[in-house]
């Protein structure tokens, strides 16, 4: 996706607007309370990990649907690898506009990054193969595309984003429409029907459907799901180059290289949006 392109802003912005109302409520009393409307102030976004930075985008997002008179110097872009002590962008302004924006941006930051630098460990990992990394719709529910906006940060490759943008036959569909042949078929016929042009990946549980997927014209990708090594070899040269390959099912670091070794175009994986820790990053007043 083009995160740039109106449907992704779009999107964020809705996703911003949701947080702060959930958020603010009827005012930041907090602030309200103490500091002055007409105060002026300004904080630093402060790296207290090392790690892949990630959020600084979305954090410009949210500064200016706060307060669009607040002023942002980036010091770090997205995507560079960051130490302790690094300061990531100065904002500058109304003080309780800045109070406002801190929480919803941090959070978004801390996860995005901790998301980005999971995925840039795969992608070092995997440095020298064919084998990307793809990210999952193992998603917090209301912020995917911040999620899949980290993994692209951190040199990842998108899968699909819903259900909407490309057909996936998995275990419960072919078993629902009876049999891998069927599903496939009954696919086609959709698509041909709907006039829509959706890619077809099918998920395999063993060579026997590999063998029957390979059967039907049309597929651009095989999920090679829950297979050994041993077999994922098997399924891989079985497919030759009649479509993309894909491994699944459980892949960590310490696996990923021997699948990728296995000949896989790409290796997705779950845990790079559900499995991580957020990094630590804060944002602190500057007195000057």
């Amino acid at each position: 996706m083009d995160y740039n392109s109106i449907e992704a802003q779009e999107e964020i912005t809705r996703i911003i607007q949701n947080a702060l109302r959930e958020d603010l409520g009827d005012g930041d009393h907090s602030s309200l309370s103490c500091i002055p409307t007409t105060a002026t102030g300004k904080a630093r976004l402060l790296v207290k990990d090392d790690g892949i930075l990630a959020g600084v985008a979305f954090a410009q997002a949210v500064f200016k649907e706060v307060d669009p008179n607040l002023h942002i110097d980036v010091r770090i872009e997205d995507g560079s690898p960051v130490k302790y002590g690094d300061e990531a962008f100065y904002v500058t302004g109304s003080s309780q506009s800045i109070l406002k924006a801190e929480r919803l941006a941090l959070n978004a930051m801390q996860r995005m990054s901790a998301i980005a630098t999971k995925t840039r460990k795969f992608v070092d990992l995997l440095e020298g193969t064919k084998t990307q990394i793809l990210d999952t719709r193992k998603t917090t529910p209301g912020i995917r595309i911040l999620e899949k906006w980290a993994v692209e940060i951190g040199g990842g490759v998108n899968h699909r984003f819903g259900l909407h943008d490309m057909i996936m036959l998995k275990d419960n569909h072919i078993d629902f429409a009876g049999g891998v042949s069927k599903a496939i078929q009954k696919t086609k016929i959709y698509l041909k029907d709907s006039g829509r042009d959706l890619k077809i990946i099918v998920e395999a549980r063993n060579l026997d459907e590999i063998k029957e997927i390979l059967s039907n014209e049309g597929i651009y990708r095989i999920l090679i799901d829950n297979f050994d090594y041993k077999n994922t070899r098997k399924a891989v040269d079985l497919i030759g180059n009649q479509c993309l390959t894909e491994s699944s099912g459980g892949i960590t670091l310490e696996t990923a290289k021997k699948y990728a070794a296995c000949g896989v175009d790409f290796i997705s994986s779950g845990s790079l949006t559900h499995s991580v820790y957020n990094l630590d990053l804060s944002l602190k007043a500057v007195h000057e």
